[in-house]
């Protein structure tokens, strides 16, 4: 080893090696430093490397895994989510329907309280006019009987003698008595 670095050494102090600057002495350049500092690294740094790597390569199948977890959970929510979606649509179209249901319910419901009541002022209606008329008879009735006496009157008084008189009279006396005396006639 020692002829290698002499010969470094004499390369090294070459006119050649002056011009373009090289340093080949290897002391100087502290390659053999280098060396031994990249050997020993590379001897018990493999191991030091190969743990360092084993763990960054263990923390990201973790990561990766607790993605995958996450992204799991998170595609059942979604999932969930959409079910609880498809159930609130179902549960508005049924209140959408029972509520169209209902207003169709209480359509036909005002429309048979407004067909009653319209039945219930036909018959008031008609049971007044069936009044009006009665009383409209009634008053008829009055002024033909007022009119029938009043003419009646008329004619009795223009035809009407004493003795005419004397026979109604004892005729009507005697029809009274005639009742008065047979009970079975009343």
């Amino acid at each position: 080893m020692c002829k290698v670095v002499n010969l470094i050494n004499a390369i090294g102090k070459s006119p050649i090696a002056l011009e373009f600057g090289l340093n080949l002495d290897l002391f100087e350049t502290n390659l053999i430093n280098l060396g031994i500092v990249i050997g020993t690294l590379l001897y018990f740094g493999n191991g030091v490397m190969s743990n360092l790597l084993n763990k960054r390569k263990e923390t990201i199948l973790t990561n990766i895994r607790d993605a995958e977890n996450r992204y799991e959970n998170a595609k059942e929510k979604v999932i969930q989510a959409k079910i609880r979606l498809e159930k609130a649509k179902l549960k508005a179209k049924e209140i959408k329907v029972q509520g169209l249901i209902q207003v169709e319910n209480e359509k036909l419901e005002l429309i048979e309280n407004a067909d009653q009541d319209s039945k219930r002022l036909e018959e008031s209606k008609n049971i007044t006019i069936r009044l009006e008329e009665q009383r409209a008879i009634e008053q008829i009735r009055e002024q033909i009987s007022k009119l029938a006496l009043e003419k009646t009157l008329a004619i009795l008084k223009t035809r009407l003698t004493s003795q005419l008189q004397t026979q109604m009279m004892n005729y009507n006396i005697n029809f009274f008595l005639k009742d008065f005396k047979d009970p079975a006639n009343r």
